[in-house]
């Protein structure tokens, strides 16, 4: 741990959200459903985020203007059986949010970046940019490009941190139906 400065409390976590179960070697955070094994753990998320889709897209596409409430709804769906903290926001600067403008790269890279919740951000990330693709009209998008060169996307991220959106761009080229990605 750093000396407590800015840079390492922006990212501290406290509480119940930084313990990890007991028996799961430091692996697995603590959660409501005394889960050691990270395997678990990880299927247990998947299905829970494919029965989260299903609800937000099951119906249509949600057709209202999204509000850091309703990302707080989902994150809170989709593990709030699984961790007491889900659907808690850490506390991070309000006016993040606010600046957030429009085109799925500067949104995608902002809400990493902001990582307002203790887990599972870039997924909500993904599920925030599918409900806004189904909204234009494109549909959900396909992500195994970054699943397959997860380097790559979390260059981009890097990138984008320092305000250089080109990488994530082109990260989105690669997911977007239709796009060519850049050679």
């Amino acid at each position: 741990m750093g000396t407590g400065g800015e840079a390492m409390s922006r990212y501290s976590v406290g509480g119940s959200a930084a313990e990890c179960e007991p028996g799961s070697d430091g692996l697995v955070l603590r959660n409501l459903l005394g889960i050691k094994d990270p395997a678990v753990m990880e299927a247990v998320e998947r299905d829970l985020l494919l029965d989260l889709y299903q609800a937000i897209m099951g119906n249509g596409t949600p057709i209202n203007r999204l509000r850091m409430k309703d990302l707080i709804g989902w994150h809170r769906q989709w593990l709030g059986s699984v961790y007491a903290w889900a659907g808690k926001v850490r506390p991070f600067n309000p006016e993040s949010m606010d600046e957030l403008i429009s085109g799925f790269a500067q949104v995608h890279v902002e809400f990493v970046l902001i990582h307002p919740f203790r887990e599972g951000n870039g997924r909500i990330a993904r599920l925030l940019i599918d409900v806004m693709a189904c909204q234009a009209g494109i549909g959900p998008l396909d992500y195994s490009a970054w699943d397959q060169q997860r380097e790559q996307y979390f260059a981009a991220i890097r990138a984008g941190a320092m305000l250089d959106m080109a990488p994530m761009e082109a990260q989105f080229r690669q997911v977007l139906p239709g796009s060519t990605a850049d050679p």
